[in-house]
């Protein structure tokens, strides 16, 4: 088992953070490697079990499964169901965590997931740095803009 945990502070209060990403369909909206997305079968993009099918700016298809959202805990929880990046049994959570000095967020987003041998260092990355801090990076950006 795979495990990736990667955080950032954003300057910005997290239910504003929890704004833009609570949708499990607005991916597009902040981070870069998305090109579309769209929650199949029209159901609401907070209806846990939902899913999300959307396509990379290099390509790529991913669909995901909503397994947890709380407006509560500032959590978001998913599973890949189908990827072009070979893993299986992916969990990835989303947690933010109101920072009271200065009104920030701190951030966290984990993952834990197989994949073929020899190919745990190379995935740790791409999920870590790849989609999890240059989505960190995007959304500071997008929130900068605001």
């Amino acid at each position: 088992m795979v495990k990736v945990y990667t955080s950032s502070v954003i300057d910005a209060p997290a239910d504003r953070v929890w704004a833009t990403v609570r949708d499990f369909n607005a991916l597009p909206q902040w981070h870069p490697a998305i090109r579309d997305s769209r929650i199949e079968g029209n159901h609401p993009s907070d209806k846990i079990g939902c899913i999300r099918n959307f396509n990379l700016k290099d390509g790529g298809n991913i669909r995901e499964r909503l397994l947890a959202l709380s407006d509560y805990d500032f959590t978001c929880t998913y599973a890949i169901l189908e990827s072009p990046m070979g893993v299986r049994d992916y969990i990835a959570t989303l947690k933010l965590s109101p920072i009271t000095d200065g009104n920030r967020t701190f951030a966290e987003w984990s993952a834990e997931f197989d994949c073929e041998p020899g190919r745990s260092g190379e995935l740790a990355a791409l999920v870590g740095q790849g989609v999890f801090q240059g989505g960190f990076d995007a959304l500071k950006r997008t929130l900068a803009r605001r």
